[in-house]
């Protein structure tokens, strides 16, 4: 697949998700006369168990999905960038005990956590935010933790070091600068994660609530009639499967680009 194509399935994520709020959309309008309609003349993508037009609510899903991964993403990059850099710098006792923070939520895997926190927290978007931010930050942190540790011994770093830089500036203006772009590539691939993840959790009751339609929840309301009517859950399903593909091939051509050996 050339770049073009994951590229503009990406812009039309983009777009959807910016321009959706003042697109003339019914994502829950009812039309009895058309329920369970397939995808034809009457509508491009058809519609649901209830009549409501499919097209209007994937776009819609769109608009939730690329702004909570990009809200995830956004925390997680701050927060796990922060925790691993200055642990990583500072080093000692700091470093230890962030170390084995680290290790105790790479003990369980990524989504059952997620899960978990979102079932403690209840169902809601903001509590699908903070669900899996709380899981998100870990890879950033690690990620940023060994890059620092092999750039602090740096002449550049031993010079500042020398003449007087505190420790803020020195990770401010002499390592983030250089952990940059790794943890730019990373964050390409995280967007795909929390896509996937804020589908799963929607699919599970635990994400976004009815009516408002999201790919996860939408997915598990086709379940009911995949035999009858499968455009329900091929819809959402093909929008979410290239949305993800879209994004990990750009990211796989971002770090062939910047040519970024994360070790």
């Amino acid at each position: 697949m050339r770049l073009w194509l994951p590229l503009f399935i990406v812009v039309a994520w983009l777009l959807m998700a910016v321009l959706g709020p003042w697109l003339p959309l019914l994502p829950d309008h009812i039309e009895l006369s058309r329920i369970l309609l397939p995808p034809g003349e009457m509508a491009w993508l058809g519609y649901d168990d209830l009549g409501r037009p499919l097209a209007d609510r994937v776009i819609v899903g769109a608009r939730f999905s690329f702004f909570v991964s990009l809200l995830v993403v956004s925390v997680s990059v701050v927060l796990g960038t922060f925790i691993g850099a200055v642990s990583a710098y500072v080093g000692g006792r700091l470093d230890h005990i962030v170390v084995r923070i680290i290790d105790i939520f790479l003990a369980f895997p990524g989504i059952l956590l997620a899960i978990a926190l979102a079932g403690l927290l209840g169902p809601g978007l903001s509590n699908v935010v903070i669900a899996l931010s709380i899981v998100g930050w870990v890879g950033f942190a690690r990620l940023a933790r060994a890059q620092v540790l092999t750039l602090k011994s740096r002449e550049h770093v031993q010079a500042a070091v020398v003449l007087g830089a505190g420790r803020s500036r020195i990770i401010i203006r002499h390592l983030l600068p250089l952990i940059a772009a790794p943890l730019i590539i990373e964050s390409t691939f995280a967007i795909a994660g929390i896509v996937i993840a804020e589908a799963g959790l929607s699919f599970l009751g635990l994400g976004i609530q009815p009516p408002t339609p999201s790919w996860g929840s939408m997915i598990r309301d086709g379940t009911r009639y995949m035999l009858v009517s499968p455009h329900m859950v091929l819809v959402p399903g093909i929008a979410l499967m290239l949305v993800v593909l879209a994004v990990n091939m750009l990211g796989d051509h971002l770090r062939d680009w910047m040519d970024v050996k994360i070790k």
